[in-house]
């Protein structure tokens, strides 16, 4: 059974937020460049001919809707990835967390066994808390069963 250290989760934090950095970086690129390219179209007479045109004054609308959708998807991005560090932070008790006489609950997510074809498996979990030792059996099955 794998520990996850706060360190862990606050590098996966992290990551996390690179890649969506990453990735609102290239949906703004196409933002805009979908912008930059607003002000240009074309056009077909009833006679047949056909053209092009280009409005400045449509491509600085766009420009400036794009950047503040831009704008606002970086901040809701640097918001949402300053939140979840904060709750990170409450979330996970350290050495310091706790005084003398103090205690904090939680909970322990196991994951149902994948490779034990339909038998149940049975464990032992050791907890050391100070020089108490906790032990807890634990015997899983395979979902459903």
């Amino acid at each position: 059974m794998q520990v996850v250290t706060f360190e862990m989760l606050q590098q996966e934090e992290k990551n996390r937020q690179v890649a969506s950095a990453i990735l609102i970086g290239v949906a703004g690129a196409a933002n805009a460049y979908s912008a930059s390219r607003a002000g240009y179209g074309s056009y077909t007479t009833p006679s047949g001919r056909t053209g092009t045109f280009y409005s400045p004054t449509a491509a600085v609308i766009a420009q400036n809707n794009a950047a503040v959708q831009n704008e606002a998807m970086f901040a809701a991005t640097i918001e949402r990835g300053q939140q979840n560090m904060v709750q990170l932070e409450q979330a996970v008790i350290k050495d310091n967390t706790l005084m003398p006489g103090e205690w904090y609950g939680g909970q322990l997510h196991l994951a149902p066994p994948t490779d034990q074809g339909g038998v149940q498996k049975a464990y032992s979990i050791v907890i050391m808390v100070g020089s108490d030792r906790h032990v807890i059996e634990v015997a899983q099955g395979p979902a459903g069963s």
